[in-house]
């Protein structure tokens, strides 16, 4: 065997080099923050570059960069003769964190080669900073607002509650008169679903009014035997039509039906939350039951937010009332014959919410387009003639809590305004003495009312 010579080559040490960043716990936005990356080396420094890391990943962003040829501070090595550990840290600093400022971030070391001048040795490391915000703003409002009172029917009732500006999504819940309301939660709806108008969930039977009295008499609504007919489905998948009655006047308005009990409300919670563009999140929630006028009028709700950048939590408050006294004004307060009429809600004696649907309708005949009624706060009448004078308007103000009515008369006094014609060969204007009977009619139905 023969041996074979190789070259020897003398042992080179290539410097080496380990990169780390401090963890970053989260931090709100406004907050000072120091990003630190810590390295060890032997070897001589090169440069020190800051990234951050948009888009996923495929963009980086150059924040920071220190180069070791162009720095007089830099503290020189030159003893390569020795191996000698050197531990350095670049800090960068953010005064005032933006939300934009959330994402990972990237510090790259460059050192020379040990055994070659000529190469760079590499390292990195990364870190993710979690900028969270507070909510900017929480409001509770109704569904399907405004909408009808019904003393026949029970009706679902929805609140929800809008959370905007936090990051990331809040814990949002609901309490009444102070108490956490314990709900069954509903799963989030399909893509592309409202989640302000939740479907039916709860559906009660007519009241005992309507049901035959051979029915009725075998036992109380909801507490005897069921019905034998087709019994209404109850819980989640309950559908039914809307039942439309028509109501008498002679009806009280504020009377409470009888299909409601005084057992305790069974409600559904849903929780959703949608990405905003500037990275906060909206959150809403939607408390659902079947409303019960007796027991929830003059009720609180509150929803109440709970989020790691808030110290205490977030609330915001509504009291489910019905509307009482409305306040009518009409303008001109002296029409005549001729004039624009407009008649307004001017507001209650009470707070009321949900927002209430207003209905005018002339007592005893149509309204002087022509209409059975008009919606809104303010009916106006159009040039209206003396045959108007002494009708009687009602306005129903109702939110599904409850229903009120408030009537007021129209008096048409004559324009002066408007030319009589010639006068007869007695003087006297034609009409005259009719004139005469309308004013004497008009100063009687004055004294009536005061």
């Amino acid at each position: 065997l023969s041996s074979l010579s190789l070259p020897f080559f003398p042992p080179t040490f290539p410097g080496y080099l380990t990169v780390s960043i401090e963890p970053l716990p989260p931090v709100v936005v406004g907050d000072a923050v120091t990003l630190k990356c810590n390295f060890k080396t032997d070897g001589k420094m090169r440069e020190i570059v800051w990234y951050r890391v948009t888009d996923g990943g495929t963009i980086k962003q150059k924040i920071f960069t220190f180069d070791a040829m162009f720095s007089t501070n830099f503290s020189q090595m030159e003893n390569y003769r020795k191996r000698e550990d050197l531990v350095y840290q670049s800090t960068v600093r953010l005064p005032e964190v933006r939300i934009s400022d959330n994402g990972p971030y990237e510090c790259h070391v460059g050192i020379y080669d040990r055994a070659t001048r000529e190469k760079v040795v590499l390292a990195s490391g990364n870190v993710f900073l979690n900028v969270m915000a507070p909510p900017t703003s929480i409001s509770v409002l109704a569904a399907d607002t405004p909408a009808p009172f019904s003393r026949y029917q029970a009706q679902n009732f929805t609140l929800v509650c809008v959370v905007s500006g936090g990051k990331p999504a809040p814990l949002v819940y609901f309490k009444r008169d102070g108490e956490p309301i314990e709900a069954t939660p509903l799963p989030e709806p399909p893509a592309g679903a409202s989640s302000w108008a939740p479907r039916s969930l709860l559906h009660r039977d007519l009241d005992d009014t309507k049901v035959p009295k051979s029915l009725a008499a075998d036992g109380e609504l909801g507490m005897g035997n069921p019905f034998p007919t087709v019994d209404p489905p109850r819980g989640l998948a309950a559908e039914r039509d809307s039942v439309t009655e028509s109501i008498p006047e002679t009806v009280v308005s504020r009377e409470f039906p009888r299909w409601v009990h005084m057992a305790e409300p069974i409600y559904y919670f849903r929780h959703t939350h949608a990405p905003v563009s500037d990275g906060t999140v909206e959150a809403r929630a939607t408390l659902t039951w079947t409303l019960n006028p007796q027991i929830d009028n003059e009720a609180l709700f509150s929803c109440e937010v709970k989020h790691p950048a808030l110290s205490m939590p977030m609330q915001s408050e509504v009291t489910l009332v019905a509307p009482k006294g409305p306040k009518i004004t009409m303008t001109p307060t002296r029409a005549h014959v001729g004039d624009t009429v407009r008649i307004l809600v001017q507001g209650f004696q009470n707070e009321v919410f949900p927002e209430p649907l207003f209905t005018w309708t002339r007592v005893g005949s149509r309204l002087l387009d022509g209409s059975a009624e008009h919606d809104g706060k303010e009916l106006v009448l159009e040039r209206v003639p003396a045959e108007l004078n002494g009708s009687m308007y009602r306005c129903t103000a109702q939110n599904p809590l409850g229903s009120t009515d408030t009537h007021t008369r129209l008096i048409v006094f004559e324009n002066p305004n408007i030319p009589r014609g010639p006068e007869d060969s007695n003087g006297s204007l034609p009409g005259h003495c009719g004139f005469r009977f309308i004013l004497a009619l008009t100063l009687t139905v004055i004294l009536e009312l005061t």
